[in-house]
């Protein structure tokens, strides 16, 4: 079976600085790939080239089997590219329940009425049922970053592009995210997952890709990945003895 993204060879450059020289990944169908690197390696920029907010100087990215590497982000939106933020893009003034439904009516071509109703089913998933009527500006960071993966979930993606999603979470926070990603695998969707807390690469993920330099250093299952020599010494900034 294909593999649901492909990416070959991809590569941006802004002026002199190369950002990504050449990376290379594939993301099979029900899948969590867990992405790592130091700072400085690119992960924020590959997810804009998946999404289409920037361009790549060379490479190409195959969705579904298309080559998605020119289209537009509306396009990549509506073929199936859900994609949630470091800093949460949540409208500050509308609620919660207002947030996602607006992501299913402009992102999926929803009727306010469908978008509702899928509105009601996310923010369940994402434990916020109880916060439907709440102003997204008044949020915890927690909630804010449940609602972030509830707007990316409103336009019924098939591929989910999580940026640091347990970024400045506690570790009991962390675990309530976890139980997110693991219901979304339940339910049948492949995740890309960028993210600098460790814990969630070890128990939220099937494999680990680890990115330096502008290009891929070892992709395998976590727990080899995480204990590997190339993990200790271009992200960890430590020697096996």
């Amino acid at each position: 079976m294909e593999p649901i993204l492909k990416v070959e060879h991809l590569a941006i450059s802004f002026g002199n600085n190369q950002v990504l020289k050449d990376v290379n990944f594939e993301l099979e169908d029900n899948e969590t790939l867990g992405v790592i690197g130091p700072n400085g390696a690119g992960k924020t920029v590959m997810l804009d080239l998946l999404t289409g907010i920037l361009k790549p100087t060379a490479g190409k990215i195959i969705f579904m089997g298309q080559d998605i590497t020119h289209k537009s982000i509306t396009e990549r939106v509506y073929m199936g590219l859900g994609r949630t933020f470091q800093v949460p893009r949540a409208f500050e003034k509308l609620t919660a329940y207002e947030n996602v439904m607006v992501g299913g009516v402009f992102g999926n071509k929803m009727s306010q009425k469908a978008a509702g109703a899928r509105a009601e089913e996310i923010l369940e998933l994402i434990g916020l049922t109880d916060k439907m009527t709440t102003v997204a500006g008044t949020l915890g960071i927690l909630n804010r970053k449940r609602l972030e993966i509830g707007i990316a979930l409103a336009s019924k993606p098939k591929v989910l592009l999580f940026d640091e999603v347990a970024g400045g979470l506690t570790e009991t926070e962390i675990g309530a995210i976890l139980d997110i990603v693991a219901t979304l695998k339940k339910e049948g969707y492949s995740i890309v997952w960028i993210e600098h807390v460790i814990q969630t690469m070890m128990k939220g993920t099937d494999r680990v890709l680890l990115l330096a330099e502008g290009k891929n250093v070892i992709c395998g299952e976590a727990c080899n990945v995480m204990a590997s020599e190339e993990v200790e010494r271009v992200y960890l900034g430590v020697k096996k003895k």
